[in-house]
């Protein structure tokens, strides 16, 4: 209703009191009903608004509180830091660093500020045509990534534009100082953060930790002016300790890549256990990828291919076959076989041969010359069941258990579905098929005493209290003599001379094996070199595998030529890296006077001769 005017209500009094008294008395009560009005209507609006303050505090709190709330409160999620993975040495190996998302409401962002669009795209670095239809798309949503895992510094640049709508949040991403080196290792995580490949996925759950989640009133700018509550506090994910040494990593990857560009080969793959608790030292492969890169190549190059590719082993198996024979009793070290011609028939279509004429060898000599011939007639002696449960029993045709993702088990065919040759070749590593990571395991089962454990990339798994899964498959006295036999492949004779390292005893087995191919055997070969170093206190046991070799390269195809020189030079750094004492301390010193007497010689030959008179001048 319209108040008074009390300006007019004064004036009109002063004019009644010059009015005749009963005209007086009649204005003052008219003043006064008009003043009791308006003061009734004042008090009627102060009551109306109490009532209405009342209500919405009193009576309906959580309708508003509620309402309140959806425009200033919000529940956000606290990120958290996966764990760090180290090396056996505390070195770390792959670490999370914090980064910013930027992010909108595109609702929000186009109702308010669609102009700005142009903007944006400039400070996001992308074109503004691509930015405005994918904003408008979404534009009944809530949330939307304009970019992902940037700089802080960058992203803050983003958000202080003022943009309505444009946010920002911590993230973290992961960091592989060892780059290639270790990328098949390690394997790699997601744009959110979760392992994909290798060690990264196989302890995603170990690693990943949980995040917490609070509340808080953000201001219309999307500010946090507050926290209000704690819903669920963080928990950030756990390190890991890997049985891995980068050092020895790295030595490997380098020593693989040298190889594979001297020898024009596709690929290759080297393995290195701790023969006493079956921990991996170093794993590489090549090709390799770059984790850190935003782009991963392809995904060929991911995979851990000495876990999951499996090969004929040739004759890297031969040793398995001498041990096989020694545990059935039916030869002994000084058994001796006649190899005559380098040739001989298995049936009317498959010829086994050398590639010499080795003549009368004993068991050793089959071993340190790799006759295929010597193989097969120490096989033919075994019952076949009996051969094939004792490589069986070697971890072949079984998954190793290491908990590495695509982990293969390879394949060795049950007697039932051999057929005429398959015992033959099998002697010498055709006709089954295994990892690099097998093989490794079986040498190191023969360096220690025949026992079988199960590989792990995880430090520490084997101690006193908690010793290495492990099983006796064979007796610890025939173990230590085909080891001796193995030795002699590296030592002059042998097959392998260029594993041999100054100081050491090396026992090895090299292994040169065809591709197999569009239903059979094709011109490429696979060149193998499996050791253990050294004999007397076995330390280590390794595996090179290097993949087509290039004969024209001049390195040829044979293992003892292509893959031997990466195990010498990998071991021969990773023996005086872990301090292992040498066990031909003879032949070393011999080495080393040898060395300072042709040294001496060199400075006798070198030494300046007497002056000469100076010339006199007449």
């Amino acid at each position: 209703m319209k108040l008074p005017d009390l300006k007019a209500l004064f004036n009109r009094e002063s004019r009644e009191r010059n009015a005749p008294p009963r005209n007086r008395n009649r204005a003052r009560f008219n003043l006064r009903g008009r003043l009791a009005l308006v003061g009734g209507t004042l008090a009627l609006c102060s009551i109306s608004l109490i009532g209405r303050a009342a209500y919405v505090q009193l009576v309906n709190e959580d309708f508003y509180q509620k309402e309140g709330d959806a425009r200033f409160v919000r529940e956000l999620e606290i990120p958290v830091s996966r764990g760090m993975i180290t090396d056996r040495n505390g070195e770390p190996v792959a670490v999370s660093s914090p980064v910013e998302s930027v992010w909108c409401d595109p609702k929000e962002l186009m109702e308010k500020a669609p102009d700005r669009l142009p903007e944006l795209a400039r400070a996001l670095s992308v074109p503004a045509e691509a930015l405005t239809r994918k904003v408008s798309q979404k534009a009944d949503k809530e949330f939307m990534y304009l970019k992902r895992r940037i700089n802080p510094d960058e992203a803050r640049r983003i958000v202080a534009l003022g943009i309505p709508g444009v946010y920002s949040k911590r993230e973290f991403r992961r960091f592989y100082p060892q780059g290639e080196a270790m990328a098949h290792v390690l394997g790699f995580t997601n744009i959110d953060d979760q392992g994909q490949e290798g060690l990264e996925l196989a302890f995603n759950d170990w690693l990943r930790g949980t995040p917490g989640l609070k509340k808080v009133i953000r201001d219309r700018h999307g500010r946090i002016v507050e926290n209000i509550d704690l819903l669920k506090p963080a928990q950030p994910g756990k390190d890991l300790t890997l049985s891995i040494d980068r050092r020895i990593q790295y030595l490997t990857y380098k020593e693989l890549k040298q190889r594979l560009w001297e020898t024009g080969a596709s690929s290759g793959s080297a393995v290195v256990l701790d023969i006493a608790t079956g921990e991996v030292l170093a794993m590489a492969n090549l090709p390799t990828f770059n984790p850190n890169a935003q782009s991963l190549g392809k995904n060929d190059a991911h995979r851990n291919r000495a876990i999951t590719d499996v090969f004929e082993p040739g004759s890297t198996m031969k040793p398995i076959t001498v041990a096989a024979g020694l545990t059935a009793g039916v030869i002994t070290p000084a058994t001796k076989f006649d190899l005559s011609p380098g040739r001989m028939a298995l049936d009317r279509r498959y010829t086994i041969s050398d590639t010499h004429n080795y003549g009368v060898q004993d068991v050793t000599g089959i071993i340190r010359k790799s006759s295929n011939i010597g193989a097969a007639k120490i096989a033919a002696r075994i019952p076949n069941q009996t051969f094939y449960d004792f490589v069986h029993s070697f971890g072949y045709g079984k998954k190793p258990g290491s908990g590495f993702p695509g982990e293969s088990a390879g394949a060795v065919l049950p007697p039932p579905r051999w057929y005429g040759t398959t015992k033959a070749t099998m002697a010498y590593g055709y006709g089954l098929n295994a990892t690099p990571l097998q093989i490794a395991r079986a040498y190191a089962a023969l360096a220690n005493g025949g026992r079988l454990i199960t590989p792990t990339f995880v430090k520490g798994r084997s101690n006193e209290t908690e010793p290495a899964e492990a099983e006796q498959v064979l007796d610890p006295a025939i173990a230590h003599e085909v080891m001796k036999m193995m030795q002699t492949v590296t030592e002059t004779g042998g097959t392998a001379t260029q594993a041999a390292i100054l100081g050491y005893h090396v026992a090895g087995k090299t292994g040169t094996a065809r591709k197999a191919g569009g239903g059979g055997y094709t011109s490429k070969y696979l060149s193998f070199f499996a050791g253990v170093v050294p004999v007397d206190h076995p330390r280590f046991s390794m595996v090179v595998v290097i993949n087509e070799p290039d004969p024209s390269k001049g390195h040829g195809y044979y293992g003892g030529l292509v893959a031997a020189p990466v195990f010498h030079n990998v071991m021969d750094g990773a023996l005086r890296l872990m301090d292992v004492p040498p066990d031909d301390i003879e032949t070393w010193l011999a080495a080393q006077a040898k060395t300072e007497a042709k040294g001496r010689g060199a400075v006798t030959a070198q030494a300046p001769a007497e002056p000469l008179e100076p010339e006199v001048v007449q």
